[in-house]
Order: C-alpha cells, then sequence, then structure tokens
C-alpha cells in the first residue's frame, strides 16, 4: 500500500476530487506520497506535518506553500526528526534553563510567581540583508532620541517650533524636571537600548515601542543562543549565523568608554533593586559575565558629591553606574524620599559629572507612548531625513476626533495607557465585551492624557513546538542597541518574543509568554 499524508485544506473539497485521486475526509485531503511535489517541503514524517498556517498573517518561515530560503536548511534538518527527537530536545532545553536558574515573575497570576523562562526550540531566522535595514533604521532613531533627549532637557528648540505640542511634555508623568540643565557625559542620554519591532501581514516592520530606560531581556537572547548550541550543535556554523554571544564584552567596552576620570581602570558596578525584582537573574548574569561587582544601593555613598562603593578594603570611587533601578528610586533626596533602594546624594554627584548613570535620568519623556507618536518628526527635524522604520499609526485620545474615530472602530483597536509597559493595562478591541468597552472608555474620559490608540497589527507568525507539534504563534522582536563615545553597536539577532497561547498578540514575559533564539543569516 503506498504511503499517504493526512493535510488540513481550506479549499473546497470539491476541487480535490476532480482527479479522482484524493480522498476526502471532512476538512483533511488524503495525499499519495508521488503527488507531493509542491509541497514537498511538508512532509518527511515528522510534526510538521500539519503546520495549520494561519490564514492572512506572514509567517516567517512559509510563503507560497514553500520554505523561505533561510528557513530551509534548518528545516530540512528539523524535519528528520520525529516527534520524540523533538520532545527530547525540548526536554533537555527546559531542563537547561532550569539548571541555570533562568527565570521570570508572571505577575498576572494572583501572586508574582517566579517560573523558568518558556524558550522554544526552533529558531527565528532572519535573512542578513534583511537584518541590515532593521539595523540602519534602529540607528538613525537612536539618533534623533538622543538630540530630542539634549534638547528637552536643554533649550527645547523643538517645542519652541512647534514640532511637538509643549503641553504633551509638560503633561508627561515621566518628564523628570529634576534634570533639566544636566549634560550627561559625552551628551548621550541613551547608552542601551530595546527597541521592539513587529511584522505585519505583509512582512513590512514597524517599531512598535522605544525601551530607553532600563530595557531588559538580553541576558534571554544570549542564553537562548547557549541552550541552542547544545541542541543543534551543527546547525549554526552550517547557517553561517551572525554572533552574538560578545555582546557581554561590548557592554563592558562600552561602560568603561563612558567614564569621565582620565585613569587607566575606571570603576563600573551593576546596580540592581534586588533579589525580588522581576529582571533579578538578568542583573547577576550581566554583572557575572562582565566582571563587574553587582551593588545595592546600601553598598554605596555618596561623600564630596563622589560615590563610593563599600568594599572590604575601604571606599572605592565609583565612575560609571549601570543602574536598573528606575528614576524616582535613585536618590531619597531628590525623588521619593522613602525610597530605601537608592543612594542619598546620588543626583548631585550625577549632576557634578563625577558619575555616569547609564542609562541617563530622564529618559522616560522619549519613551512615554504618547511621545512615541512624534519620534518620525523628530527624525525629520533633527536629521533632515524620513524614517526608516515606520511607527504603528497612533492615535492621541486627548483629541476629540480621534477619541471619536477609536471607540467607534473599536474593534480594530488596541487601546493602551502611556504609562504602562509589559503589555498591562490594555484593552484589546477584538477581544472585550461591551461591559469591559464602556468602562476602560470611563476611564480614558478621565484622563485622556494617558491614553493612545493604534490599529491592532496582524503579528508575524513562526512554527513552535508546543504539545508534540508545530503550531503557528505571534512574536515581535527586540533588539539591543549600545550608544557610547564611538558610536551606535546593535547586537545582530536580539530577544525574539512568542505570545504561546494560541491566537494571542501579548507576547510579552511577564504575562506569560516566551521566546525563541534569533538568528541573522547570510543571504
Amino acid at each position: 500500500m503506498a504511503k499517504v499524508y493526512l493535510f488540513r485544506v481550506r479549499r473546497p473539497a470539491a476541487d480535490w476530487e476532480k482527479s479522482g485521486k484524493f480522498r476526502i475526509f471532512g476538512n483533511n485531503v488524503l495525499l499519495p506520497t508521488h503527488f507531493l511535489t509542491n509541497i514537498q517541503h511538508m512532509t518527511g514524517g515528522s510534526p510538521f506535518e500539519q503546520y495549520p498556517l494561519r490564514p492572512g498573517f506572514w509567517d516567517e518561515m512559509i510563503s507560497d506553500g514553500s520554505v523561505r530560503p533561510e528557513y530551509r536548511h534548518t528545516f530540512d534538518t528539523l524535519r528528520q526528526l520525529s516527534a520524540e527527537d523533538l520532545h527530547q530536545k525540548d526536554k533537555l532545553a527546559a531542563e537547561l534553563f532550569m539548571s541555570q536558574g533562568i527565570t521570570f515573575t508572571v505577575y498576572s497570576e494572583d501572586k508574582g510567581i517566579e517560573r523558568i523562562f518558556p524558550f522554544d526550540i526552533l529558531p527565528r531566522i532572519i535573512r542578513g540583508s534583511e537584518w541590515d535595514l532593521i539595523e540602519t533604521g534602529i540607528r538613525q532613531r537612536l539618533q534623533a532620541l538622543n538630540l530630542f533627549l539634549s534638547d528637552i532637557y536643554g533649550e527645547q528648540q523643538i517645542l519652541k517650533d512647534g514640532v511637538i505640542p509643549a503641553e504633551l511634555i509638560a503633561s508627561c508623568p515621566q518628564y523628570t524636571r529634576q534634570v533639566h540643565g544636566i549634560r550627561p557625559a559625552h551628551d548621550i542620554h541613551v547608552h542601551i537600548a530595546g527597541i521592539d519591532l513587529i511584522r505585519d501581514a505583509d512582512g513590512k516592520y514597524y517599531v512598535l515601542e522605544d525601551n530607553l530606560r532600563t530595557p531588559s531581556g538580553v541576558s534571554y537572547m544570549l542564553e537562548n543562543r547557549e541552550v541552542t548550541k547544545r541542541l543543534f550543535p551543527d546547525l549554526l556554523s552550517a547557517n553561517r549565523v551572525r554572533m552574538v554571544g560578545n555582546y557581554p564584552l561590548l557592554l563592558h567596552q562600552n561602560l568603561l568608554s563612558l567614564a569621565t576620570r582620565q585613569i587607566a581602570h575606571p570603576v563600573v558596578v551593576l546596580m540592581t533593586p534586588g533579589v525580588f525584582n522581576s529582571a533579578y537573574y538578568e542583573h547577576t548574569f550581566l554583572a557575572r559575565s562582565m566582571g563587574i561587582p553587582l551593588v545595592e544601593g546600601r553598598d554605596l555613598v555618596v561623600d564630596n558629591h563622589k560615590v563610593y562603593m563599600k568594599t572590604t578594603q575601604g571606599l572605592r570611587q565609583v565612575d560609571v553606574i549601570y543602574r536598573r533601578i528606575d528614576d524616582e528610586f535613585l536618590d531619597p533626596l531628590v525623588f521619593k524620599p522613602d525610597s530605601i533602594l537608592g543612594v542619598p546624594g546620588l543626583m548631585s554627584a550625577y549632576r557634578k559629572g563625577n558619575v555616569v548613570l547609564v542609562n541617563a535620568v530622564g529618559n522616560g519623556v522619549a519613551d512615554d507612548k504618547a511621545v512615541y507618536a512624534y519620534v518620525p518628526d523628530m527624525i525629520r527635524y533633527y536629521l533632515n531625513e524620513e524614517p526608516i522604520i515606520s511607527n504603528v499609526p497612533t492615535y492621541q485620545l486627548s483629541d476629540p476626533d480621534a477619541f471619536r474615530h477609536v471607540f467607534d472602530n473599536i474593534g480594530s483597536m488596541v487601546v493602551k495607557k502611556t504609562d504602562q509597559s509589559g503589555g498591562y493595562g490594555m484593552l484589546m478591541g477584538n477581544k472585550t465585551t461591551e461591559e469591559e468597552v464602556i468602562a476602560y472608555r470611563k476611564q480614558v474620559e478621565a484622563d485622556p492624557r494617558n491614553f493612545i490608540a493604534q490599529p491592532i497589527i496582524k503579528l508575524s507568525t513562526v512554527p513552535c513546538f508546543l504539545d508534540g507539534r508545530w503550531q503557528p504563534r505571534h512574536v515581535d522582536l527586540r533588539p539591543f542597541a549600545l550608544c557610547g563615545p564611538d558610536g551606535i553597536r546593535i547586537v545582530p539577532g536580539g530577544l525574539t518574543r512568542v505570545a504561546l497561547r494560541e491566537g494571542s498578540l501579548v507576547v510579552n514575559s511577564s504575562q506569560g509568554g516566551g521566546s525563541k533564539d534569533t538568528w541573522i543569516v547570510e543571504d
């Protein structure tokens, strides 16, 4: 008896039965192996046999029934593995993450629960030519954002010229008046950035969000690569995947280059809020990888406008603080007086230029979701260039016309709070009830400045190995950039975040999303 394969089809059964070669079972068609020509990449006795593409979405691996060139070698390797082989690799990946203690806190539970970071074994693969365009676009965007921050805490010329409404900045809760007039070392405000990108149904990239304060996730990018090396040791070299493992070295070099004291060995520390922070694993990972001290606020002291670290040999002056603490907790003498995480007097040392804070204080004004809408205008204003990567169209709900348009078309909109992140505080118009819309609308009416809306973008999908088979799941991408005196360097890859729940567009790890290794391969 000839070997056959069962496929789910979206064409009428009659179309398949005309030739008399096929047997129809409900929505499935039974195909003999000698017919598998155009769809030969979807066979091989593996869980790939019934990979169900989602109509209307850009799939990163499959196009017009064929495997995209960048995926072909990896696909041909994986399709030869049985479901049991893949289960074993999936299990090994979980064990590796468990042994390394790679965790993240899921706040959507009743209580914050520490979980192993979910990881999918199939990498997300991007062609080198596509990546080069992404890299150029991110570099352009960060140049404009740095100029904006220097301007907004200085002469504010962009407001005087009417490019951005002054009331938008005045009402921004992240605009930090305490640092107006402070010029950071080398005039760099954004030293480390994580720019969130999405891809729509046509395969076009958009910037979804700028993370310019304390962006997280780079340790998961690095650990994903290490786990992939263990699972598929030959695939990376065979695909000529660009390297990400040197990120800690590049980060350390960047931090050292920011020091203002003319000494051979500047002192750099990583400042963490402590073990209860959701990203504490990343803090320890990066400090260990760079070989620098991991400190908390109580380990530092300010004397004569200089910051010192307490050591067993006495006080040691600190030049650069890579801080993973939000602005309002940095110095109880300037911000929250009840903060026990910061260092009294830290801002006086910062103002005097005796210590460099990475990232600079006050960056939140540039990644406020309402200000985000004006980044393309910033690029035109400061660089006299057109944006290389577009924004997602954004509606300011303080505008009555925009407000009416959004709620008249709420089924195709997502409404977000401008001061929230991690996927919290959103209203997904296509997955909500009328009662929820009414309640949320009242929140918006009470404080329209604190809300923006965007059309729901059909995020691209990638195959994920779930429940013993390959299933499409939606993804975004967070590349990481380092800005220093020598320019902007972007690690070739980044963190691909995956919405693990079927049909979900929320990829955030803090709400139970997962991640993939991200490969940039030569064309």
